[in-house]
């Protein structure tokens, strides 16, 4: 169980708003983050991950304090064991696809499945700079999943994907996050996107 309460300021158009959330997400499951643009679900997931600090509040997942500002506890993000897969992908441009999985893993059995998974297969001595946006999101994901993570936070994944690719790929996806008991929160503007994949939902107002 990932339990949040958290308030953190931020920056719009007009001035100042603040993200006030205050709920808890199940294990083992995935949940769609929905909400309009600029509420603040990007800031959240970095939260999240440790790399925003809120002004207050507290961050605790199955039991293990992530964050407590009136404690100043702050676990570093490396510590938290999660996969976080980034809008803009933010991938290392020195390095193939299979260097970015090695990064996380040298299980050369889970590798092979993750290329496969993202149909990467035939890309994994190629770079970033020679990779389509789709094939980069895709890496993205993969590279997330390298880890063996205890929760998963995606920012909009699957935007890149024709439709085939992203049913394909969601339903692998799905069945890996099961079988490795994986957390998963997926930030998405498309409800419809995400429909059989995301189990539970979350409206950021």
């Amino acid at each position: 169980m990932i339990e949040v309460d958290i308030r953190k300021k931020i920056k719009i158009y007009n001035g100042v708003s603040f993200i006030n959330v205050n709920t808890s997400f199940e294990s083992a499951r995935v949940t769609l983050i929905s909400g309009p643009s600029g509420a603040g679900k990007t800031t959240f997931l970095k939260i999240l991950a440790g790399l925003i600090q809120p002004e207050e509040g507290i961050v605790t997942v199955d039991g293990e304090v992530w964050l407590d500002t009136s404690q100043k506890i702050f676990l570093p993000t490396q510590k938290r064991h999660l996969g976080f897969v980034f809008q803009d992908y933010a991938l290392f441009p020195n390095m193939t696809v299979l260097e970015h999985l090695l990064f996380g893993t040298k299980d050369q059995e889970y590798i092979k499945r993750l290329l496969n998974m993202g149909e990467m297969l035939g890309f994994q001595n190629h770079k970033p700079k020679h990779l389509s946006g789709g094939q980069m999101q895709r890496l993205s994901i993969l590279r997330a999943l390298s880890t063996k993570p205890k929760v998963l936070l995606m920012d909009e994944p699957f935007s890149a994907l024709d439709q085939a690719l992203k049913v394909s790929l969601m339903t692998q996806l799905k069945d890996l996050l099961s079988e490795l008991g994986i957390t998963c929160l997926i930030v998405s503007h498309y409800q419809s996107e995400t429909e059989g994949f995301a189990e539970n939902s979350f409206n950021f107002i």
